[in-house]
């Protein structure tokens, strides 16, 4: 059997590459590509509302300053396999890990594709860092008690959730 020499993915997809950190620069242009990895990454902070639809009108109240810090970690399986996306900051609770309300895997990276056909290679890990900003959003109303399970569409998708998107619980102002 001849002996291959290994050549990571970053060398033998340089179109896949350069589409993702075009989808990248587009969608979060403050995440910074990082080779300290063999199969390179990005880290940085998520964009706040990166959907199609308009932000609800007190999202920045109701953020106060909070943001989502990720690390994304390609493998050299990659454009095959997703890469992993994981929390910085906040960093949820290892206690999240076992309980599927909070989408975070037992190894502490986000889930963030309901089924591994969720992931096609045509797509970027731009397309997650959008799913990782509703991951973030529904994470703080889970916090505080206004959400009891996350979404399976997500907020990226999902209009929903975005009347609790306030500084205050909308039934606390009187009323409603």
């Amino acid at each position: 059997m001849p002996d291959w020499e290994r050549v990571s993915w970053l060398a033998a997809e340089p179109g896949q590459l350069a589409r993702e950190k075009d989808a990248m620069a587009r969608v979060a242009p403050e995440l910074v590509w990082v080779d300290d990895d063999p199969a390179g990454g990005w880290r940085g902070v998520v964009p706040v509302w990166p959907f199609a639809r308009p932000q609800p009108d007190q999202l920045e109240e109701f953020l106060a300053g909070r943001r989502l810090w990720i690390r994304v970690e390609y493998s050299q399986a990659h454009p095959m396999v997703e890469p992993v996306v994981r929390p910085i900051e906040p960093q949820p609770d290892p206690m999240y890990r076992t309980q599927a309300d909070w989408h975070v895997n037992g190894d502490g990276s986000l889930c963030l594709l309901q089924e591994a056909q969720d992931w096609s290679p045509t797509d970027t890990a731009a397309d997650l860092v959008v799913k990782a900003a509703g991951w973030f959003l529904e994470y703080l109303l889970m916090e505080q008690g206004r959400l009891a399970a996350m979404t399976t569409s997500g907020i990226a998708t999902d209009n929903s959730l975005d009347g609790l998107l306030t500084p205050e619980f909308p039934d606390s102002e009187g009323g409603g």
